[in-house]
């Protein structure tokens, strides 16, 4: 497959994944820093082989699918997906809702850390551990679900999206490592906005290929949409930040 056809599913993906990532090495910073290291890599560790697990008995599940009710289905999940992100994006930018706060969710996660009660089982902080294992599980069953939505279209598409978001994961973790402190300088509001409009774009290319919709130019409709949608949302934003200042 052409760059061309790969680069929309890829940056989706890869975006997409960034933005998830941000989210759980704060809360696995917060962790770490607060109630041991051990215990956060552990919950780490068992977040990941519960999501491979996941994903090894939905994957086969969703391939016996028929492809165009795999489409639809994908498609509609992707737009009420996309909508949720951009709106809230959208929002925050007209300045009707604050803008995402890495440090402010990090001081919350390791206040709420210092309060709960310590204890030790079978060796392991209980409490740190299911923490650090909770975000690890939320935030990579999204990943997941995305990877697999934004290559709905083709098996050839899946290994592609899936190396966007490893990129994002491996570059979060380095970034992670070397800072030692919430990516707080992460874009993450203009990320969220970008990804907003590139799930919502998908799903509207994948609800149309279930609906039996020929888009022009097939994949090369991707882009159009995805423009479309940006300018909308643009044109959205002012007028939402126009009616909050009057």
């Amino acid at each position: 497959m052409s760059w061309l056809e790969l680069a929309p599913t890829v940056s989706a993906a890869f975006l997409a994944s960034l933005v998830e990532c941000v989210e759980a090495a704060t809360i696995l910073l917060a962790v770490g820093l607060v109630r041991g290291w051990r215990p956060a890599l552990a919950g780490l560790a068992a977040g990941l082989l519960a999501l491979a697990a996941l994903v090894l008995l939905l994957g086969p599940a969703l391939a016996r699918l028929p492809e165009q009710a795999l489409q639809l289905f994908v498609g509609l999940l992707l737009l009420l997906f996309g909508m949720r992100w951009l709106r809230k994006a959208m929002l925050r930018g007209a300045g009707i809702i604050p803008l995402h706060d890495e440090e402010a969710i990090f001081r919350s996660e390791a206040a709420n850390l210092r309060l709960a009660r310590a204890g030790e089982r079978w060796g392991m902080d209980p409490v740190a551990f299911v923490t650090a294992f909770k975000a690890v599980l939320l935030e990579g069953v999204e990943v997941a679900f995305l990877v697999l939505a934004v290559a709905a279209g083709s098996p050839a598409l899946i290994g592609p999206a899936a190396m966007g978001a490893l990129a994002a994961a491996v570059l979060v973790a380095m970034l992670a490592v070397a800072v030692h402190k919430p990516l707080a300088r992460v874009p993450e509001n203009t990320l969220k906005f970008i990804v907003g409009v590139l799930i919502s774009a998908f799903g509207i290319f994948w609800t149309g290929e279930g609906l039996g919709i020929d888009w022009p130019g097939h994949d090369l409709a991707l882009p159009v949409i995805g423009a479309a949608v940006l300018a909308v949302a643009l044109l959205g934003t002012r007028m939402a930040g126009r009616e909050a200042r009057a």
